[in-house]
């Protein structure tokens, strides 16, 4: 692919990124769902997000990723789960993980 073609690519991805985002406030008040649609959407973009985060925390490439990053993504949560401030989430779960290395657990 030379230099032309990608940027026709490009703008090509970016005019239809745009046409997504501009269509969901224009038809918001024109389409109308279902309150039993609404909560399946909500409750779809939380198990998306929960696939993502034990998809991210169990594996690396296409092996287990040891013990360590997902006892730090589990005391993050917890955390988190607590309404602990953002920063200390990601110290306590970068900080977990890396004593668990340190003392040699995978």
């Amino acid at each position: 692919m030379d230099g032309g073609e990608l940027l026709i690519a490009t703008f090509v991805l970016a005019a239809g990124t745009f046409a997504f985002r501009f269509a969901g406030p224009v038809l918001r008040t024109r389409v109308h769902l279902s309150p039993r649609a609404q909560r399946l959407m909500a409750l779809a973009a939380v198990v998306l997000l929960a696939a993502l985060v034990a998809t991210s925390a169990l594996t690396e490439g296409h092996a287990f990723a040891g013990f360590a990053r997902p006892a730090g993504v589990l005391v993050g949560g917890v955390l988190a789960w607590r309404k602990a401030p953002f920063v200390a989430v990601v110290v306590a779960a970068a900080a977990t993980a890396a004593l668990l290395r340190l003392a040699g657990v995978p």
